[in-house]
């Protein structure tokens, strides 16, 4: 991101970002008045620039305690991508657990959300995904039975929509998302390795595929002090 501030606050912005680089995540600063000692600038000045690092979320601030580095949070677009995808593009490695897997039939909830008849079979599971190693969501999948034949749990340790495609000829064309701050139950907070009073965004999304069928209804549930989504608008033309 571009610094808005202007020269010498612009300057120690910058050196404020060479010492968070030699520095481990929730490292604390030193304190204002030793910085601005050392840097030889006023503590209003400092402060322009620490309190633009901490809107861009890379220094958080501690009542009574301190600044802090933080973890940078990873965006997600919301778009047209798989998570294994989003993860990949931005330099870290993509991992999935199993956690539930069930063969059952359609109640009338996922039926209309699937657009099948109530009691056609469909496959439901719940996989923990991790960037390097880390938990970042958890995700409830509903596929119909009838358009996976043969699909175990086995078979998601990767990308769902790269399995789709290449085995079942099944490519995503279209989908909506609802996005909703949500606190996590006791199991879902266990998961991600959160307190249950961590906030939470909850993604819920409907896909369809080039023949305009509904191919899966996910529910997700991404740690909020690790996520953060982007979308992309434009204007319509009237």
């Amino acid at each position: 991101m571009h610094s808005s501030l202007p020269g010498k606050a612009a300057e120690i912005r910058a050196l404020l970002l060479s010492l968070i680089d030699t520095l481990p995540e929730g490292a604390a600063l030193p304190p204002e008045r030793e910085l601005a000692a050392r840097w030889n600038v006023a503590r209003m000045t400092l402060r322009r620039a620490v309190d633009e690092l901490v809107i861009e979320e890379l220094l958080v601030r501690r009542h009574g305690s301190g600044t802090y580095t933080a973890r940078p949070k990873v965006a997600r677009w919301l778009g047209m991508m798989g998570f294994s995808e989003d993860i990949r593009r931005r330099g870290m490695r993509p991992g999935s657990q199993t956690l539930e897997f069930r063969h059952t039939k359609a109640e009338r909830g996922a039926a209309r959300r699937l657009r099948i008849p109530v009691g056609d079979p469909v496959l439901t599971f719940t996989r923990l995904r991790l960037a390097d190693g880390m938990p970042m969501a958890v995700e409830r999948t509903t596929l119909p039975g009838s358009y996976v034949p043969g699909l175990e749990a086995d078979d998601l340790s990767g990308s769902l929509y790269e399995l789709l495609t290449n085995r079942y000829g099944i490519e995503l064309a279209s989908g909506t998302s609802k996005l909703e701050p949500v606190m996590p139950d006791a199991k879902t907070a266990g998961w991600l390795d959160i307190p249950s009073t961590q906030p939470c965004l909850a993604l819920h999304g409907v896909s369809f595929d080039r023949r305009e069928r509904v191919f899966e209804y996910t529910s997700s549930v991404y740690r909020g002090d690790r996520y953060a989504f982007t979308a992309e608008l434009r204007m319509t033309p009237s």
